[in-house]
């Protein structure tokens, strides 16, 4: 049923950038146009696309057609991502970090679309690498796929979820080894104004 569901949810697109490129042939140059566009569901669903044509309406739709068959769900913890992660993809590179709800899209360019349109609605993205738009949203697209949600970490990992999870057990554990260090710098300042003393009182 779930998969029926899926199906039947209405796709939106949105058109990231449409160019214009020559081709040069024998009797002069051929110009074409390609679109870049990404689709979504607005809930968990997303996918990418780029066509080219001779004319823009037909280069959009080719797009929208690759978009379809690269669709692919994206894991989420509430409104937001499950953990941080930097996409690559050439020389492209986005950091995309969780946010706390009521923080919104923070991001620019196609990075918003791809983000909007897969149901995130609190996360903060920064791009690291090139400029391009192409490689910007694949890099998105795959850090978004390499998402993983806490129950398939702790089925992996062989623990429960709440082991998982951050506000587990283990910043409890790693509490009292904190005070360690500051006794021990402590002692080292003790030691330091105890030979300093003894140095003036040489002088």
């Amino acid at each position: 049923m779930a998969i029926d569901v899926q199906e039947s949810r209405e796709l939106k697109e949105r058109v990231v950038e449409i160019n214009r490129v020559a081709k040069v042939v024998k009797g002069g140059r051929r110009f074409s146009f390609t679109a870049l566009v990404v689709i979504g569901d607005e809930v968990d669903r997303v996918g990418l696309g780029y066509g080219k044509a001779r004319e823009v309406p037909l280069a959009i739709s080719k797009a929208v057609d690759d978009a379809k068959k690269n669709l692919f769900t994206v894991p989420r913890h509430g409104t937001t991502i499950t953990h941080e992660i930097l996409g690559r993809f050439g020389a492209a590179r986005v950091l995309l970090r969780p946010a706390s709800e009521g923080t919104g899209v923070i991001a620019g360019g196609g990075v918003r679309a791809v983000l909007e349109l897969a149901g995130i609605r609190d996360i903060l993205a920064k791009s690291l690498g090139t400029t391009n738009p192409i490689n910007m949203l694949k890099a998105t697209v795959q850090g978004l796929q390499s998402l993983r949600r806490p129950d398939e970490v702790a089925a992996t990992r062989g623990l429960t979820i709440s082991q998982v999870l951050p506000l587990g057990a283990k910043p409890a554990e790693e509490a009292p080894a904190e005070p360690a260090p500051v006794e021990e710098a402590g002692a080292e300042a003790t030691e330091k104004s105890d030979g300093e003393a003894e140095d003036h009182a040489d002088a």
